[in-house]
């Protein structure tokens, strides 16, 4: 099942979370499709950021806000009244999780409360999309993928949070939408991989910065196994679902949005073809520590998502690291990024698809 963006034409739209790699992207898109786009978020995080690269900023209307002060973000989505609310803002780092637990718990878990609780101190949104991951199960590491119906429990702060942020959304639309007059889904993403992400600890991004300055690529987790997948194939999902729900409440749920099986690698994997694919004679080496827990196999179940919309993969993980190496290559040579961007997301919404 295709959807337009066309629908989105005219739309008023509340991202939380859109200085972030995803917010970033998900702007461009809805900016493209002249919807009317409104962010909220904390400023970008790091020292070089998608957001302020591409002047996503020009755009849309940007607040520059905490998710856990209720007060601000009240005013700001007041001043909107937006129709459909779409829920990024965390702080989505494992390990960083474990250096700072309750800051990470304030923002996923009490982030969530506060979105919700302007959505339900309002009557102006139909459709809210609240933005989890894949780690939100309790990890058992079994080789196959989990399903929506399995456990939610992970085992980090990070993921816990997450869970803990399923179970609030689920609380609420029980409690305060059981009427429908909100459509409420949770969408839970593999591991995202796209141009302009330069999180720390996170595995391209490593690889990028180890080949612009010829090193070795440093490997912590060669062997874990992840769902990998481009950033737009997530972001389409979350839009697509956002649309659909607006206009009919039975597809508001949960839904797992990853690769097909071929696509879920170990890191190791992951490495060697971004290695083949950047050249320069790059290597790698794994430089495993003990460090935290972090699980070693993850797969989503994507049956229920295929099913309800006929959806599947645009872009197989080959595809996904070519454009993630044509964007940072652009990017080092002071090319020009939003046309890059402009490129790639009208490629892919234009169902170029590569099959897996």
């Amino acid at each position: 099942m295709d959807f337009d963006l066309s629908f989105y034409k005219g739309k008023k739209v509340f991202i939380t979370g859109h200085t972030g790699f995803k917010g970033s992207w998900l702007c461009k898109i809805l900016a493209n499709a002249k919807a009317e786009v409104f962010g909220y978020s904390l400023a970008p995080s790091t020292a070089f950021s998608l957001f302020q690269i591409a002047n996503i900023e020009k755009d849309i209307y940007s607040t520059i806000g905490d998710i856990r002060d209720y007060a601000n973000l009240h005013a700001a989505f007041e001043k909107v009244q937006p129709e459909i609310v779409l829920h990024l803002a965390a702080q989505p780092i494992v390990r960083d999780s474990y250096k700072s637990p309750a800051y990470t718990y304030e923002t996923n878990v009490m982030g969530t409360v506060n979105i919700l609780e302007c959505i339900r101190n309002s009557a102006c949104v139909k459709s809210f999309i609240n933005v989890t991951t894949d780690k939100v199960y309790q990890n058992k590491e079994w080789i196959w993928g989990y399903r929506e119906e399995d456990e939610l429990n992970g085992y980090d702060p990070y993921s816990n949070s997450k869970s803990c942020s399923e179970l609030v959304t689920q609380s609420y639309k029980n409690s305060f939408f059981s009427d429908g007059c909100v459509a409420i889904s949770t969408i839970r993403a593999g591991n995202v991989i796209g141009g302009g992400d330069f999180a720390n600890d996170r595995i391209i991004p490593d690889c990028i910065r180890a080949a612009i300055k010829h090193e070795d690529i440093m490997v912590r987790n060669p062997f874990s196994t992840r769902p990998y997948q481009h950033v737009l194939e997530p972001l389409y999902v979350y839009l697509m679902i956002a649309s659909m729900q607006y206009e009919n409440n039975r597809y508001a749920n949960c839904y797992n949005v990853g690769p097909d099986e071929i696509d879920c690698l170990q890191t190791g994997a992951l490495v060697d073809l971004f290695v083949n694919k950047w050249g320069e004679n790059i290597k790698w080496k794994s430089c495993y520590n003990g460090g935290p827990h972090e699980a070693n196999f993850l797969k989503l179940d994507c049956s229920k998502l295929k099913a309800t919309f006929g959806w599947k993969p645009h872009w197989n993980l080959e595809t996904a690291i070519e454009m993630v190496i044509e964007w940072s290559k652009c990017w080092l040579n002071n090319g020009n990024i939003r046309e890059c961007m402009d490129k790639e997301i009208n490629t892919f919404f234009n169902r170029n698809i590569v099959e897996g």
